[in-house]
């Protein structure tokens, strides 16, 4: 099988992407809904509800959990990778937010000769509820995804199929 259809046959990849895409996506509605604003850069930026990267390991380690067995080394290796990923997104990232909120609070004459053009970036990780929706939202989709429609080039087949019938 040649190399690209091998990666579109491999549902485990496809369907956290997927979730992560959507996590991402989702964050300039849900910044509407929470404050009232439109912020399409949302869709690019790091922290927020939810959190992408936690959707993106859970879902992956619980596709390779679907795929391989929840018994295989795999999966454990995954779920280890999971859970650093989502401690680093809720500890070290956030605390390194919450600082450059209290750094940018500063009044310019505080940093002497020293001159910021622009405040340090602050939504740098994420809440514990934030990290809580990714993580949730990861398996969810994987598992929807890989229990109904398999991989793109499994879907591509049945599509094909369905034309072909048509």
């Amino acid at each position: 099988m040649p190399a690209f259809a091998a990666l579109l046959d491999n549902a485990v990849l496809a369907w956290a992407l997927l979730a992560c895409g959507l996590a991402q996506a989702s964050k300039p509605m849900i910044q509407l809904l929470q404050h009232g604003r439109w912020h399409p850069a949302a869709l690019v930026e790091t922290g927020g509800m939810p959190s992408s990267h936690s959707a993106l390991v859970t879902g992956a380690a619980t596709g390779i959990g679907l795929q391989n067995g929840f018994d295989d080394p795999l999966f454990a290796a995954a779920c280890t990778l999971a859970f650093v990923v989502m401690y680093d997104a809720s500890g070290v990232r956030r605390a390194a937010g919450l600082q450059a909120e209290r750094l940018n609070a500063l009044p310019q004459r505080s940093w002497g000769e020293q001159r910021f053009d622009r405040p340090l970036k602050s939504s740098l990780g994420h809440s514990h509820l934030e990290v809580l929706v990714g993580s949730l939202l990861g398996p969810a989709i994987t598992v929807l995804g890989m229990t109904y429609f398999g991989s793109p080039l499994q879907m591509a087949h049945t599509l094909q199929l369905f034309v072909s019938l048509a």
